[in-house]
């Protein structure tokens, strides 16, 4: 049975990225996402431009059983996923006691509980048939604690051990996994997050790079990758003890979004 690409949050931003190039190397895909116009609009760009095959499936990655309705769609449309694009999330910033309490659940249901859901429901599958591979978005913000955003910060925390604990787990069975940890990218992820100040550096890519990066390292069999000559040097050259420390140093950098947001938050979308 021919296997496809599975790629959530496929509807803008680095999935949609993902989706192209993945196009570009021959993968049939399957678009997952909340916006059946754009994941429909996409599918039919795609299909047009590389002579593969593109599915839509629409649904919430928040609710609780996203995986498993995913899951029986896949099933029923007799469809196999070779590879596992966990792209799909979104943040929030801010003061902790400020944010919605309901927005934080609906974050950690799409950047933590979704993605694990996910491979979970998939890995046995890739297992049977001896390959397969998962690359999951995390962030720069993987690295170390986050004030301001202290939930995103975690989440992506979690995104990065979890990955490189699957990946010494399975690397000798067949199945790769990567881990993509970029900073800052030019998407609608601070059009949902309200503010462009959340690119707390000051400076912003784009997509295309930084997926390019993440192929290539996935095609190399690497454990993460953090795309960016300078994100590269913040993860790997900032002391991580004391974490007191640390988080200070962290808090003088992303205070500043405390300033008003420039930009209206939008909820519609999920952003990787």
């Amino acid at each position: 049975m021919h296997s496809a690409a599975l790629i959530t949050g496929a509807s803008s931003g680095l999935g949609a990225e993902f989706a192209a190039q993945l196009a570009a190397r021959g993968h049939d895909l399957i678009l997952v996402a909340r916006s059946e116009d754009k994941l429909t609009a996409l599918a039919e760009r795609l299909i047009a431009e590389h002579g593969i095959r593109a599915h839509v499936l629409v649904q919430d990655l928040a609710e609780p059983d996203a995986a498993r309705l995913i899951h029986g769609r896949l099933a029923a449309r007799s469809l196999t996923v070779g590879l596992l694009v966990n792209n799909a999330g979104f943040g929030t910033c801010g003061r902790f006691e400020e944010i919605s309490a309901d927005r934080d659940h609906d974050q950690l249901m799409v950047n933590v509980v979704a993605l694990v859901d996910l491979t979970h429901r998939l890995m046995p599958g890739m297992l049977e048939r001896g390959s397969g591979a998962i690359v999951n978005v995390a962030s720069t913000a993987a690295f170390q604690p986050a004030p301001y955003f202290a939930v995103y910060g975690a989440a992506k925390a979690f995104v990065l051990n979890f990955g490189l604990a699957l990946r010494q787990e399975y690397r000798n069975r067949g199945i790769r996994v990567l881990t993509l940890c970029p900073g800052p990218v030019d998407t609608p992820f601070f059009d949902a997050i309200g503010t462009r100040k959340a690119a707390v550096n000051g400076s912003m890519t784009t997509p295309e790079p930084v997926v390019r990066a993440a192929l290539r390292a996935l095609d190399r069999d690497r454990g993460y990758v953090t795309p960016g000559l300078g994100n590269a040097l913040a993860a790997h050259l900032l002391p991580r003890r004391p974490r007191t420390l640390v988080a200070a140093v962290a808090e003088r950098v992303t205070r500043k979004v405390l300033s008003p947001p420039d930009v209206a938050p939008r909820t519609e979308e999920y952003a990787a």
